[in-house]
C-alpha cells in the first residue's frame, strides 16, 4: 500500500465511528453495484438467447410466407391491385413501451390489431383458403419482426450499461480488496 492511499486521521473514538460508517457505506454501495450488474447480465443473456431463437425462427417463417404467397398467386391470380385499392388504414400497429431493469429503462415494442379485416371476402371466388393461409403466415412474420426489433433495439443500450456497471463494480472490488 502506498502512502497516498492512506487517509490522514486523528486516532479517536469519533474518528473510528466515522471510518466504520464510511466502510459500511462503501460495502453497501459495492453490493448494490454487484446486484445491478448481475441483474443486467441476466437480462442481457436472456435477450441474446431470444434474439438467436427469433432469428432462427424468422428464416423458417419468412420462407413459409414467401411460399404461401406463391401458392396464393398461382391459385387466385394476381390480387395485388385489389389489395392496393382497398388499403386505407393499417390494421397492425406498433406500440412503444419502456421496461425497467435494475433502474435502466429499455425500449419494448408490441404489436396490436386495430379495426376489422377488410379482406375477408377477397378470394371468395377462388383461392380463398390460400389467401387465408397467406394472411396468417404474414401476420406471424410481422409479429416476429416486431419482437426482433424490440430485442435488438434494447440490446446495444443494455450492452453499454452492462459494461459500465461491471467496470464500476470491478473498481469498487479492487478498492475494497487493497484497502
Amino acid at each position: 500500500m502506498s502512502g497516498k492511499d492512506r487517509i490522514e486521521i486523528f486516532p479517536s473514538r469519533m474518528a473510528q465511528t466515522i471510518m466504520k460508517a464510511r466502510l459500511k457505506g462503501a460495502q453497501t454501495g459495492r453490493n448494490l453495484l454487484k446486484k445491478k450488474s448481475d441483474a443486467l447480465t441476466l437480462r442481457f443473456r436472456q435477450i441474446l438467447k431470444k434474439i438467436i431463437e427469433t432469428k432462427m425462427l424468422m428464416g423458417k417463417v419468412m420462407r413459409e410466407a414467401a411460399f404461401s404467397l406463391a401458392e396464393a398467386k398461382f391459385t387466385a391470380g394476381d390480387f395485388s391491385t385489389t389489395v392496393i385499392q382497398n388499403v386505407n388504414k393499417a390494421q397492425v400497429k406498433i406500440r412503444a413501451k419502456k421496461d425497467n431493469v435494475a433502474g435502466v429503462t429499455l425500449p419494448v415494442f408490441e404489436h396490436y390489431h386495430e379495426g376489422t379485416d377488410s379482406y375477408e371476402l377477397t378470394g371468395l371466388a377462388r383461392g380463398g383458403e390460400q389467401l387465408a393461409k397467406l394472411k396468417r403466415n404474414y401476420a406471424k412474420a410481422v409479429e416476429l419482426l416486431v419482437e426482433l426489433a424490440s430485442l435488438q433495439s434494447s440490446f446495444p443500450g443494455l450492452n453499454v450499461l452492462l459494461l459500465i456497471s461491471s467496470q464500476s463494480w470491478m473498481r469498487e472490488s479492487e478498492k475494497s480488496s487493497t484497502g
